[in-house]
C-alpha cells in the first residue's frame, strides 16, 4: 500500500523545479507510505511514490520502468493474480526483473494496452506515463478501494492518491464547490466525480483516464451486471459461494510482513476470520474494540468467535476521548466526510498496527448481500405496495399524510410512520434518494440561506444518486438499491473511510467479500435468496452454519457505530457548540444560523435527533481548520 502523486507539463518543465515540487507533494503522504520514497523526473512529467512495502520488499521499487524507461509506473495497491498473470506473460515472452506486482501491471501494459485493467484482480490506482506517446495512463479499481485525485489546468495535468498533495504542489485551486458542499450537507460525504475542491476530480470506481496534449479521454472498464436472476436453490448457492470466499480469502494472504484480521463480533468478518484460521493452518490474529456502552460494543461476541477459531485476540476498549482524536481524523480525511464510525475504524487500526501491517476486514457483505434490511426492508415493502396502487392515488393519499405525521424520536417504533408514508407517496427512486439523504428538501431550503442556495443554480443531489439506481439491469427495487449502493455509498463513504483511517496508521486493509468475483456472483442471485421478510445476508448465514457458532447466527446487526448523539448531548457538546457557533469558518455561513442553534437545541434537549446533520457541521469546521492549518504550513 502506498502513496502517489505527480504531474505532467505537456509544455516541459524545469527538471529541477519539477523534482522539487514532487518531492513535496510524496512528503504530505508519508504516512501511507513510510518504508522508501522514489520519483522520476524527465522534460515533461514529474512522478513521485511513497512505499509501505508489503510484496518484494527488497527489489519492488517504485516508480518502475519498463520500455527502456521510456514507460514508467507509481502504483498504490495490491495485485492479487498478479503471478498468474506472470505466467501468462512470460509464456508470451515477457522477461521479469522483480518479483513484485507492480513489474505485472506495467509489463501487461505493454501487451493488451489499456485492456490490461480487465485482466487485474486486486484494489489498485496507478499512473503510468508512457514517454513514447506523451500520454499518461491512469487507472482504479472495480469498486475504488484504492482514491485517485486529479485536476488539470491548460498543459499541466496532476493527480495524487489524496488532495493535501496536490494543494502543496500548488496543482489546484481550492476554491469549494458549491454542488459538492450540498452533496456534503445532503449525505456525508462527496460523492465521486466531485470533490470539494471547484475543478478538482476524483476518478471514479471501474474507470480509465488517458491524458494527452489534446485532451482527457475517460471509459468504463466494468460494469456489475445483476440479471436476469439465476435458478438456484440457497444450499446450491451456498455451495458455490464457499470456495469462492476461500479462494478471495487465500489470494489476500499473500504478504512478507505480518498479516491478521478486524473481528468486529459480526457475521463477514468473523467469516473471513474463519476463512484465514483454514487456509492458514495456524492462528490468525484477530482484533476488535468496543465500548462502555454495551449496546454498542460487540467485545463479547469477538471474543467468542476469536475463542471458537483459536485465534491471537487482541481487545481494545474506546472511552469517550473523542474531542482529542476527532481533529486528527478530520485532517486525514483530507475533505469532509461525517461518518461517525471512523473513530472505531481509527481505533481498531492504529491497534492493529501494533502487531501487523496488513489486515483482512469483512467489507462489502451488507452491500452484496443485502444486509442493509433496517432501509432495504421497507424500500422493497414499499415498492410492492406501490406496484398495486395508481402513482395519482398514492400521491393525493399518502403525501398529505406524511406531511401531517409527527417527527419525533419520543414516539413508539410502531408509530414512527412519517419517513413511510411519505416515500408511498413517491415512486422508487425517490424513496431510496430519501432514505439515503440526511437532509430531506424542506429542511435543505430551511437550513440553507438564499444565497447559497442560488448558488446551486437548481441543482440538487438526486442528479448524483438516481443514475446509479436507474442505470442497471436489476430485476426489483432491492437489487436497485444493492447496485445504487456499491456504486455509491460504499465507495464514497465506507471504503474512503478505510483508506484514511487504515493509511493514517500505515496499515494496509483487504477485503476478500469485495472480491469481483463475489460481487458478481452475488448481483446474480434471486433477492428471495439474499433477504426474507425479517433478515439479509442468507447465503453469508446459511454458511456461517457450516463454520461459525450457532449463537453468532440470530444476533441483532448493531454495525460498526459508536453512541454518536449520547457523545453530542455530553462529552463533545463543549467543543461541538465552539465549532459551530463561533461564526469564523466560511463553510458553515451557507448555513441558516438561527436554524442551526434550533436544531441544537432540539438535539441537547432530546425532541428530535438531529445528530447525523449536527455532527456533519461538525467535522466539516474541523476539515476547514485542517485546511487552514494546511495552508498556514505552505506559505
Amino acid at each position: 500500500m502506498c502513496g502517489i502523486a505527480g504531474y505532467v507539463d505537456f509544455d516541459g518543465h524545469s527538471r529541477e523545479a519539477a523534482s522539487a515540487r514532487v518531492k513535496r507533494m510524496t512528503d504530505a503522504l508519508v504516512y501511507r507510505g513510510p518504508d522508501a520514497e522514489g520519483f522520476f523526473v524527465d522534460e515533461h512529467a514529474a512522478l513521485g511514490h511513497r512505499r509501505l512495502s508489503i510484496i518484494d520488499v527488497g527489489t519492488g521499487q517504485q516508480p518502475m520502468a519498463a520500455a527502456g524507461g521510456a514507460v514508467q509506473i507509481v502504483f498504490n495497491g495490491e495485485i492479487y493474480n498478479f503471478q498468474a498473470l506472470r505466467d501468462e506473460l512470460e509464456a508470451a515472452g515477457h522477461c521479469f526483473a522483480t518479483r513484485s506486482d507492480t513489474e505485472v501491471i506495467l509489463q501487461a501494459y505493454l501487451a493488451w494496452g489499456e485492456a490490461c485493467v480487465e485482466r487485474l484482480n486486486g484494489m489498485f490506482a496507478f499512473v503510468i506515463w508512457d514517454a513514447r506517446h506523451r500520454r499518461l495512463f491512469l487507472a482504479r479499481d472495480r469498486v475504488g478501494k484504492k482514491p485517485l485525485y486529479w485536476y488539470r489546468s491548460g498543459s499541466r495535468f496532476g493527480f495524487a492518491s489524496e488532495l493535501k498533495a496536490l494543494r502543496v504542489g500548488g496543482l489546484c485551486a481550492d476554491d469549494i464547490d458549491p454542488e459538492a458542499l450540498d452533496c456534503y450537507f445532503t449525505f456525508g460525504y462527496v460523492p465521486a466525480p466531485r470533490t470539494i475542491y471547484r475543478g478538482v476530480r476524483k476518478l471514479q470506481a471501474a474507470r480509465i483516464l488517458t491524458v494527452e496534449a489534446a485532451g482527457e479521454r475517460e471509459r468504463r472498464y466494468w460494469s456489475l451486471r445483476c440479471g436476469p436472476p439465476r435458478d438456484i436453490s440457497l444450499e446450491d448457492a451456498v455451495d458455490e459461494l464457499e470456495p469462492l470466499l476461500d479462494d478471495a480469502v487465500r489470494c489476500r494472504l499473500m504478504s512478507e510482513v505480518p498479516l491478521g484480521a478486524f473481528l468486529s463480533g459480526g457475521l463477514d468478518s468473523s467469516l473471513v476470520a474463519a476463512a484465514m484460521s483454514r487456509i492458514s493452518g495456524g492462528p490468525v490474529s484477530t482484533h476488535s474494540i468496543g465500548f462502555d456502552e454495551r449496546e454498542f460494543s460487540e467485545l463479547e461476541t469477538a471474543r467468542a468467535t476469536a475463542e471458537f477459531l483459536g485465534t491471537h485476540h487482541h481487545e481494545y476498549t474506546v472511552r469517550p476521548a473523542a474531542a482529542e482524536v476527532l481533529p486528527r481524523i478530520a485532517r486525514h480525511f483530507d475533505e469532509p466526510l461525517a461518518d461517525s464510525s471512523a473513530i472505531p475504524t481509527w481505533y481498531v487500526c492504529e491497534m492493529a498496527r501494533r502487531s501487523v501491517t496488513v489486515a483482512l476486514s469483512g467489507d462489502g457483505g451488507d452491500e452484496a448481500f443485502a444486509g442493509y434490511t433496517f432501509r432495504y426492508l421497507p424500500h422493497s415493502m414499499e415498492s410492492r405496495l406501490r406496484a398495486r396502487m395508481p402513482a395519482a392515488l398514492r400521491s393525493v393519499l399518502f403525501g398529505p399524510l406524511g406531511r401531517l405525521w409527527p417527527a419525533s424520536a419520543r414516539l413508539p417504533r410502531p408509530l414512527r410512520l412519517k419517513t413511510i408514508l411519505e416515500n408511498l407517496a413517491v415512486g422508487d427512486v425517490e424513496a431510496f434518494y430519501r432514505d439515503l439523504a440526511w437532509l430531506r428538501d424542506d429542511a435543505r431550503r430551511a437550513v440553507y440561506l438564499p444565497g447559497f442556495m442560488e448558488s446551486l443554480k437548481g441543482f440538487t443531489p438526486r442528479e448524483s444518486v438516481y443514475p446509479w439506481y436507474l442505470g442497471n439491469d436489476a430485476p426489483d427495487a432491492l437489487g436497485r438499491a444493492q447496485y445504487a449502493d456499491i456504486h455509491f455509498y460504499m465507495t464514497d463513504d465506507v471504503l474512503a473511510k478505510v483508506d484514511r483511517m487504515s493509511m493514517a496508521h500505515s496499515l494496509e486493509v483487504r477485503s476478500p467479500l469485495l472480491d469481483y468475483r463475489i460481487l458478481e456472483f452475488a448481483a446474480r442471485l434471486p433477492s428471495a435468496l439474499k433477504m426474507d421478510r425479517h433478515r439479509g445476508k442468507l447465503p453469508l448465514r446459511a454458511l456461517a452454519r457450516r463454520r461459525l457458532p450457532a449463537g453468532l447466527l440470530d444476533l441483532p446487526k448493531r454495525g460498526f457505530s459508536i453512541p454518536a448523539a449520547k457523545w453530542l448531548r455530553e462529552e463533545l457538546r463543549p467543543m461541538a457548540e465552539a465549532l459551530l457557533f463561533d461564526g469564523r469558518r466560511a463553510s458553515l455561513k451557507v448555513l441558516d444560523r438561527t436554524r442551526l442553534q434550533a436544531m441544537w437545541r432540539e438535539h441537547v434537549v432530546g425532541s428530535r435527533d438531529h445528530s447525523v446533520f449536527v455532527w456533519a457541521a461538525m467535522m466539516l469546521a474541523l476539515w476547514e481548520d485542517a485546511a487552514a492549518g494546511q495552508r498556514a504550513t505552505e506559505r
